[in-house]
C-alpha cells in the first residue's frame, strides 16, 4: 500500500474510531433528565417562579445521587443547603463543612455523568479546577476544608452549579399564547440564552392561531385580537408596539357598550367593544374560508345566513344580542368598509412587527407537530381518530403521515413569513382548521362554539362535544396501534386540564397514556400538572397554586408539591433503553463494520 493510501486510510480509521467511542459512550450514559410542561397561556411571572424552583427536582436528584443509608431528614438538609447556597448548621444533622462538601461532589458526579453536560460553563472560574479535582477523586489543598471562609464559599459555588444542570431538557407542549397576559416573557425565557439549547417546544391550538395570524389569515388575525380583548391585555399589545387606536375608535363608535347584551368576557368597556366587533369580523371572515374550502366539511359552522333570518323576520326571542349595525340583512357575510379598512390595518401589523416577529419565529424555527423522546411520542392534545378506534383521515392522510405533512405546511410557512415573501392562500386557510376543524390534532372537538356562546339563549348550543381521542387512549388496541406507528411505550399530551382535585389522576394505569395540563389559567382551577423523567423515576407534580407560592415566598420556603409516581426503574435509564438507543446502536454497528472492512487483510 503506497504511503500516500496507507495515511488516508489511517485518517479514516481515526475519525470512525471517534465516531464509534461517541456513540458507545452515549448509549452508555444516562437518559437526560426531563421536564414537561404544557398550556402556559400567558403566565409568565408564575412559570418564571416555578421553573426557578426547579419544579422539586432537587430532593429528588439529591435522593438519586447519594447513598440509600442517606435518612430523609439530611437528603432535606442537603436541598436547603444547596437551595439556600450557604452552609449552616440544623438540629440533629451531624454534618460539617467537609461532609456537605463530599455530599455535593457525589450530587455533581451524579449528574455530570451524562455527557451532555459540560463542565466549562457550569463551574465559577474561582473554583473550577478545585471542583474538578474533587470530582475526579484527586487531591485538594488542606485548606479547602479547614479554612472555614474557603470551605463555605466553595460549598456555595457547588451548590450553585447543581442548580445549573438540574435540567437535561425541557419539553413544552405548547399553548404559550392567550388568556394571560404575558406570552412574551415566556418566550423570552425560553429562546433565552440559559434554556434554548435544552428546550423542544411542540405546537399548540393557541400557538397555531397565532402562527396563522402572521402569515395573513385574517379571521385568525381577527380571532387573535379578539381573545386578547376578550382578556384587555392591551399593555401586552403596547410592549409589541402594537397599534390598535383605529379599531378600538371604531369599535367603541360602532358598538357602544352599552348596546352590548352578548355573553362578552372583557372587563373594560374598550375590550368589550373590541371583543364584539372582532368577532362579527372573524364571524365574516371565517365563513369565506368556508365555503372556499369544502373540503373542510365546516358548512354547519355557517351562522351569518340564520342570524340575518332571525333578525329580518323579527324572531329574536333566541338571541342574546341583537345589535348587528354593521350586518347586511341581504349579505351578511360582507365586510363594510371601515371593516375592511380595520382588518387590513391589522393584517399589515401582524406580518410586519418586528417584535411579533421576534417572539413568533421561535415557534416557527423551534416548534413541531410532534417529538419523540425517550421512547415518548409527545404532542399536545392528539392524534385524530374516529369512533371505532381507528386514525382519523384528513386531505388523504391520517396517523404519522397527517402530522408530518402539517409539519412541512407549517416549515413552509414559517420560512415564507421570516423572509416576507407572499403566502399560498391553501397554506393559511390550514392553519383556521387547525385552529378550530373537527380533524386537527390540536383542537379534538366537534365544533368551537364562539358564535353560539356569544349570541344564543339555548345553552345546549353552547356544548362542544369532545372526540374520540380519549375514549380510545383507554383501549389496549388503540394505545398498540400508536405505539406501533410511532414507534415508541408512551403518548404524553396536554390540551385539556386533569382535575387533580376530583381525585383525577394524569396516567393511565400502565403508563402509556399521560395527560398533562400547567393549569396555568384561572378557568382551569390554576393549579395543573408537570411531568419529570429521572434515570430512576418517572414521576409527575401537582403544581402550587399561585396563592400557595405567595405564602411559601413570605416564610422563605418551597412550595408545596404533591408527587403522583408513574414508573420506577431499578437500575438508572439508559439511551441504549430508548429508540434513540436503537438508531444510535444502527450506527455504532455501521461503523464498526466500516473499521473491520478498513483493517482487513486484502486477498
Amino acid at each position: 500500500m503506497k504511503e500516500s493510501s496507507f495515511r488516508l486510510q489511517t485518517s479514516e480509521l481515526d475519525q470512525l474510531a471517534q465516531q464509534l467511542l461517541q456513540i458507545e459512550n452515549e448509549l452508555n450514559s444516562n437518559i437526560p433528565v426531563t421536564l414537561w410542561i404544557s398550556d402556559l397561556h400567558g403566565a409568565g411571572d408564575r412559570f418564571m417562579a416555578i421553573l426557578r424552583g426547579r419544579f422539586g427536582m432537587l430532593y429528588q436528584t439529591c435522593r438519586e445521587a447519594l447513598p440509600n443509608t442517606f435518612s430523609v431528614d439530611k437528603i432535606q438538609y442537603l436541598t436547603q443547603v444547596i437551595r439556600k447556597k450557604k452552609y449552616f448548621k440544623e438540629e440533629n444533622i451531624l454534618m460539617d463543612t467537609q461532609d456537605v462538601i463530599f455530599c455535593l461532589v457525589q450530587i455533581l458526579k451524579y449528574r455530570l455523568a451524562n455527557i451532555r453536560n459540560r463542565t466549562g460553563n457550569i463551574f465559577p472560574p474561582e473554583f473550577r479546577n478545585t471542583i474538578k479535582r474533587l470530582i475526579s477523586g484527586l487531591p485538594v489543598p488542606d485548606q479547602v476544608f479547614e479554612e472555614k471562609v474557603l470551605s463555605e464559599r466553595l460549598i456555595s459555588h457547588m451548590a450553585h452549579s447543581i442548580r445549573q444542570i438540574l435540567l437535561d431538557r425541557i419539553i413544552v407542549l405548547g399553548d404559550i399564547f392567550d388568556r394571560g397576559p404575558q406570552p412574551d416573557k415566556i418566550i423570552r425565557i425560553l429562546s433565552s440564552s440559559a434554556y434554548r439549547d435544552m428546550v423542544d417546544y411542540i405546537f399548540g391550538n393557541h400557538d397555531i392561531l397565532w402562527m396563522g395570524a402572521v402569515s395573513g389569515n385574517q379571521s385568525l388575525i381577527a380571532e387573535a385580537m379578539r381573545i386578547t380583548s376578550r382578556y384587555d391585555h392591551f399593555e401586552m399589545m403596547d410592549r409589541l408596539n402594537f397599534d390598535s387606536s383605529k379599531l378600538a375608535d371604531f369599535a367603541e363608535k360602532t358598538y357602544p357598550v352599552e348596546k352590548i347584551t352578548g355573553k362578552f368576557k372583557a372587563q373594560t368597556g374598550k375590550g368589550k367593544s373590541m371583543e364584539k366587533a372582532l368577532a362579527v369580523i372573524q364571524f365574516k371572515l371565517e365563513e369565506q374560508t368556508i365555503k372556499q374550502f369544502p373540503e373542510y366539511e365546516m358548512e354547519s359552522r355557517l351562522w351569518l345566513d340564520r342570524l340575518a333570518a332571525m333578525l329580518k323576520s323579527g324572531d329574536t326571542d333566541g338571541l342574546l344580542d341583537t345589535h348587528f349595525p354593521t350586518i347586511d340583512l341581504n349579505d351578511p357575510a360582507k365586510l363594510t368598509r371601515e371593516e375592511q379598512e380595520i382588518i387590513e390595518d391589522l393584517t399589515y401589523q401582524f406580518k410586519t412587527n418586528t417584535k411579533i416577529k421576534r417572539l413568533l419565529s421561535f415557534f416557527f424555527k423551534k416548534g413541531k407537530t410532534y417529538h419523540v423522546h425517550n421512547n415518548s411520542l409527545n404532542i399536545h392534545a392528539l392524534v385524530p381518530s374516529t369512533e371505532d378506534g381507528d386514525f382519523e383521515e384528513f386531505l388523504g392522510r391520517k396517523g404519522r403521515a397527517l402530522l408530518d405533512y402539517i409539519q412541512k405546511t407549517i416549515e413552509r410557512v414559517g420560512a415564507r413569513y421570516i423572509n416576507g415573501e407572499p403566502q399560498e392562500t391553501e397554506d393559511q386557510a390550514l392553519f383556521f382548521y387547525l385552529w378550530c376543524g373537527a380533524k386537527s390534532p390540536f383542537f379534538g372537538k366537534h365544533a368551537m362554539k364562539t358564535f353560539e356562546r356569544y349570541f344564543l339563549r339555548d345553552k345546549e348550543r353552547h356544548i362542544e362535544r369532545t372526540l374520540y381521542w380519549k375514549t380510545n387512549m383507554k383501549t389496549d388496541a388503540f394505545k398498540q396501534k400508536m405505539k406501533d406507528e410511532f414507534g415508541i411505550q408512551r403518548v404524553i399530551f396536554g390540551h385539556t386540564p386533569v382535575d387533580y382535585l376530583k381525585g383525577k389522576q394524569m396516567a393511565s394505569r400502565d403508563g402509556v397514556a399521560i395527560n398533562i395540563d400547567g393549569g396555568f389559567a384561572a378557568a382551569y382551577y390554576n393549579r395543573g400538572h408537570a411531568l419529570v423523567h429521572t434515570p430512576y423515576q418517572l414521576f409527575g407534580i401537582i403544581l402550587p397554586t399561585p396563592e400557595e407560592m405567595q405564602e411559601a415566598a413570605q416564610k422563605l420556603e418551597s412550595a408545596p408539591l404533591d408527587i403522583e409516581l408513574i414508573d420506577e426503574f431499578r437500575q438508572p435509564m439508559k439511551i441504549k433503553d430508548t429508540a434513540k438507543g436503537v438508531m444510535l446502536k444502527r450506527q455504532s454497528n455501521a461503523l464498526l463494520a466500516r473499521i473491520r472492512e478498513l483493517t482487513c487483510d486484502p486477498k
